[in-house]
C-alpha cells in the first residue's frame, strides 16, 4: 500500500515488557497523528493508561486465538467489532477477510494506519500462560500449530488502542481517519487483493500512511525511525523438482530429486554473492525443504519453499 509521504518505523518487545512497549507503540501512533492533524494533545500519558487496560485484554485474547493467513475470520470480526463500538464506519470482507474503518472529524488531511491480522504457522514455545496452543489444517490439509509470531497481534491492540484514544479527543484534531486491518500480510498476498477490491477507490485515498512492527533489532522500548524504506519487498516463490523415484539401494536407477534440491539451495546462495552488484540489498532464503515419506525410497519430486527480498526494481 503506497502514499505520498512514507514512513517506516520499528519496535521492540518481549514477553516481560509487553506493557511498556504497547504503551510506546500507542504513543507513537498518536504522536504521528497529532503531527499529521495540526493537533496538539496535553494529556498523551494519561489518555494511553485509560485505554491500556481494554488494549491488553484484546491482545492477550488474539494471542491466545490466532488465524492462518486468509483464514483470519474470528480476528477480523474481533477487529471490526471494536472500532464499530467506538463509532468508526467499518466495512468488512474487503479482499477476503480485510478491514476498513473509517472516521470523518470534518476537514483535514486523510491519514491511514494499517495493522496485519494474520499469525503464523508455527509452535509457541515461550511457556507464557496466555501462550498460543491453537493448531489447525493448512491449505495443504496438514495439521499445523499456529501462534503470533510476528507481533501482530500486539500491532493490533496498539492499532485499536489508538482508535479508542482518537475516537475520544475529536475536539483535538480535524481530518479523516482509516484504519486498515489487512489480510494475509504473511503469504504477500492481502494487500494485493485489498487494492484490487477497490481500497483505493471504494474508500478516501490517504494523503499519510503509517505501519509499524515489533522486532528484536533494537533495545527493549526504544522506537527505530529510518529514512526511506525500513523494510524490503518480499516475493514467495516455490519450485518443484521432478525426478525418477525408487529404491534407495539402487540409486543408479532412479533420478534423485533430493540431490538435486541440495544443489539448486546452495547454488542459489551465489545469486547474492555473485550476480547482485556489492552494496546492493538482497536476499535469498529457502525456507522448506519438503520431499519422500521414508528413508529408504528416493521420492519423485522434491519443493523448495523461498522467500526473495529486495529494495529496487532492478535488483529485484
Amino acid at each position: 500500500m503506497s502514499a505520498p509521504h512514507r514512513l517506516r518505523l520499528q519496535l521492540v518487545a518481549a514477553p516481560d515488557i509487553m506493557r511498556g512497549t504497547m504503551k510506546l507503540t500507542c504513543s507513537f501512533l498518536l504522536g504521528i497523528l497529532a503531527a499529521c492533524a495540526w493537533a496538539q494533545t496535553s494529556s498523551l500519558t494519561a489518555e494511553v493508561e485509560t485505554v491500556y487496560p481494554d488494549a491488553h485484554a484484546l491482545y492477550l485474547d488474539l494471542h491466545q486465538t490466532p488465524e492462518l493467513s486468509s483464514h483470519e475470520i474470528q480476528t477480523a470480526t474481533k477487529v471490526a467489532s471494536k472500532l464499530r463500538d467506538l463509532g468508526y464506519t467499518v466495512t468488512e470482507h474487503v479482499g477476503g477477510t480485510g478491514v476498513v474503518a473509517i472516521l470523518k472529524n470534518g476537514a483535514g488531511p486523510t491519514v491511514m494506519l494499517r495493522t496485519e491480522l494474520d499469525g503464523l504457522p508455527v509452535e509457541e514455545k515461550t511457556g507464557l500462560v496466555y501462550a498460543s496452543k491453537v493448531h489447525t489444517k493448512d491449505d495443504s490439509g496438514r495439521d499445523v500449530p499456529v501462534m503470533h509470531a510476528c507481533g501482530h497481534d500486539l500491532h493490533m491492540a496498539s492499532l485499536a488502542a489508538t482508535a479508542a484514544i482518537m475516537a475520544h479527543s475529536k475536539s483535538a484534531w480535524h481530518g479523516t481517519l482509516i484504519l486498515i486491518g489487512q489480510p494475509a500480510e504473511e503469504t504477500i498476498s492481502g494487500a494485493k487483493r485489498m487494492i484490487e477490491d477497490g481500497l483505493m477507490t471504494r474508500f478516501p485515498k490517504p494523503d499519510i500512511a503509517v505501519s509499524m512492527h515489533v522486532g528484536n533489532t533494537l533495545p527493549a522500548g526504544q522506537i527505530g525511525v529510518g529514512p526511506g524504506y525500513r523494510f524490503s519487498n518480499a516475493d514467495s516463490l516455490r519450485i518443484t523438482i521432478y525426478g525418477k523415484g525408487g529404491h534407495g539401494s539402487m540409486p543408479n536407477s532412479t533420478i534423485d530429486p533430493i540431490v538435486i534440491a541440495a544443489r539448486v539451495v546452495t547454488t542459489l546462495q551465489t545469486i547474492v554473492s555473485r550476480e547482485v552488484k556489492p552494496g546492493e540489498v538482497a536476499v535469498i532464503t529457502v525456507g522448506y525443504i519438503q520431499a519422500g515419506t521414508k528413508n529408504n525410497i528416493i521420492p519423485d519430486h522434491a519443493e523448495l519453499g523461498l522467500t526473495v527480498r529486495s529494495y529496487k526494481p532492478e535488483v529485484r
